[in-house]
């Protein structure tokens, strides 16, 4: 069990990573990205909503849609959990931490519609996970996005300080940052089979 929990977190993390080897959840990655305390800010409020999301999302699966033969709900139930979930992290923040809040801005509601929270979702449903793998995959994912979020940052907060030129400047230079990156993460592909 340890054994597969491992190769799990190690093919989230790495491997598979959602961000640099699925291009899920790009929007947050390339928006966040631009400051190294909002990357992970926003890195933790994604852990905290995968690791919940992919608990809450297998009990209701296996518990209530699986049983009755409500599969097709699948989807939409599993949005609905996912932005209730968002809505307690946003509220929380605008409380507890009103300059995090203020800093993610508009990407913070946006982890509601990342493609990469319901990937986490319905993956640990499709590969018929048990509950303990099923959230550490959620887990690893959200670690991986929060490890490819906080390395776009510590990066383009250095480029910042270089002189590139115009064309080149804010967004397409991250794309090709966000290129390298992926290449670099490719590296790890091999360790771990699928």
């Amino acid at each position: 069990m340890f054994r597969e929990l491992l190769f799990i977190i190690i093919g989230t993390v790495f491997v598979n990573n959602f961000v640099l080897s699925r291009f899920l959840g790009i929007c947050p990655f390339i928006g966040v990205s631009k400051k190294l305390e909002t990357a992970v800010g926003m890195g933790g409020a994604v852990v905290f909503v995968m690791g919940m999301a992919s608990a809450v999302t297998w009990v209701i699966y296996y518990y209530i849609l699986n049983p009755y033969h409500l599969h097709f709900l699948q989807t939409i139930t599993f949005i609905l959990v996912i932005a209730s979930l968002v809505q307690f992290v946003e509220l929380f923040l605008q409380k507890h931490i009103p300059a995090l809040y203020q800093a993610l801005g508009i990407y913070l509601p946006l982890i509601s519609t990342n493609c990469a929270v319901l990937g986490v979702a319905l993956l640990s449903v499709q590969k018929e996970y048990h509950f303990i793998p099923a959230v550490v995959s959620g887990i690893g994912a959200a670690t991986g996005f929060t490890l490819a979020l906080v390395l776009m940052a510590g990066i383009r907060e250095r480029l910042e300080l270089c002189d590139i030129p115009r064309p080149l400047q804010g967004v397409p230079i991250a794309f090709i940052v966000s290129a390298l990156l992926a290449t670099a993460f490719m590296g790890f592909a091999g360790m771990i089979p699928e």
